[in-house]
Parts: structure tokens; C-alpha cells; sequence
């Protein structure tokens, strides 16, 4: 469908992802006439969306593969009900989608759930057609969740090894023929949002176009 575009935004926590979503779907929406729908994974008003909040914030427990089919029905709900209805209408329409199943490939995988395993349980997902990986430094990030304080969820640590499976995972799309762009997140995010803008532009259709944004 040449008139709808699916971009996923990934990286680890405090890499300024979900940032980024934001204003990329402001700049979009803008663009686009409110054509451009904002949305993120875990998603709370889909199927198990806060019983894995629940997880996440350590307030029960689950087992991972428990939680990779939580997420994976999660996710096929997300897509009934929210991301391909609005795709579908037509009319140059764009989902900017904060985490997606490169997150469950990297988090719910594990010595007893594969990735291929997980890969299996979202196998009927929609495939983003980009997916922009902001590759932020462990310190980097930590330095950012420390300024946005609170506690730590269940996956805000041991970043490095999570770091290396975000590579590995990519990898494991990218032989599937999936378009991923890893952007340097550790500049500030003006220079981020410019570099995920450029990105962007060279592999979205000519309707999504977006300019560069002023540095102040």
C-alpha cells in the first residue's frame, strides 16, 4: 500500500526514543494534515497491556516465555484494532510506533525462549516499513534515566548486554529483508531528531518528505 507508511522507533531505555516518536509524529501530523499516528508498545488498551505493565514494573512476576506471549498478543491486538484500521483508510497515513517486535526479540528472548521462538510468535505482525534504531551508549542512557528519576523497571539495566542483543536482533531482521537505520543518539536530540529526519527522507515515499529542524 504506496499510501501508508509503519515506522517503528527502537533503542535501548533513555536513549531519547520516545522522544524522538513524539516530535517525529508532530512533524508529521503537521506535514500531513493530522495524518500521522502516534502510538507505542506495550500498548495499555490492548489485550494483556497492563498485566505487562504490571510485570514491568516488578509488581508481579511472570516467567519470559509467559511474557513473550503476553507481549505477542498484545502486539496482534495493537494491530487489529489500532494500527490497521488507520492505515487502511487510505490518504497518505503514517504510524509512528514507539518499541515494537525488535523490543520482544531483544528482551523476552532468552537461554530457554530463542529469538527465532519469539520471531515465530509475532510472525503475523505487521512489518514496519522502517525501523529507526537510536544507538545510544550505556552512559548516555543512564545519565538521561537518572534525570528523569523514579525507580527502574524490569529492564532498565544491565544496558550493554542489551546493547549487544539489539545487534544481534538486527541482524536477525535484517537477513529477512527489513529496513533498519541505526542513528547515533548520544549528541543532543535536536541533532538525533535531524539524523532520524534524514533518515527518513531517504527511504519514505516522496509524500512524507520532512525538513530539518533549526539547532537553538
Amino acid at each position: 500500500m504506496t499510501d501508508a507508511f509503519f515506522l517503528v522507533l527502537e533503542g535501548l531505555d533513555g536513549s531519547g526514543k520516545s522522544e524522538i516518536a513524539r516530535r517525529l509524529a508532530a512533524l508529521l501530523n503537521e506535514a500531513l494534515g493530522g495524518r500521522a499516528l502516534p502510538t507505542f508498545e506495550p500498548h495499555d488498551d490492548s489485550a494483556a497491556g497492563m498485566f505487562i505493565r504490571d510485570v514491568l514494573a516488578k509488581r508481579i512476576p511472570a516467567t519470559p516465555r509467559t511474557l513473550a506471549l503476553a507481549f505477542a498478543l498484545n502486539r496482534a491486538d495493537h494491530n487489529t484494532r489500532v494500527i490497521g484500521p488507520f492505515l487502511e483508510q487510505g490518504g497518505q497515513r503514517v504510524v509512528v510506533c514507539d518499541r515494537y517486535y525488535l523490543s520482544s526479540l531483544v528482551y523476552q528472548s532468552t537461554e530457554t525462549v530463542t529469538m527465532e521462538e519469539v520471531l515465530a510468535l509475532n510472525i503475523e505482525a505487521r512489518r514496519p516499513d522502517l525501523t529507526l534504531f537510536l544507538d545510544a551508549s550505556p552512559e548516555t542512557c543512564y545519565a538521561r534515566m537518572g534525570r528523569r528519576g523514579g525507580d527502574r523497571e524490569l529492564y532498565e539495566h544491565g544496558l550493554a548486554e542489551q546493547r549487544a542483543r539489539y545487534q544481534r536482533a538486527i541482524a536477525v531482521l535484517r537477513a529477512r529483508g527489513e529496513a533498519i537505520v541505526a542513528i547515533d543518539a548520544d549528541p543532543p536530540l535536536i541533532d538525533v531528531l535531524n539524523q532520524a529526519i534524514d533518515a527518513l527522507n531517504a527511504h519514505a515515499p516522496g509524500w512524507m518528505q520532512l525538513a530539518r529542524q533549526p539547532v537553538r
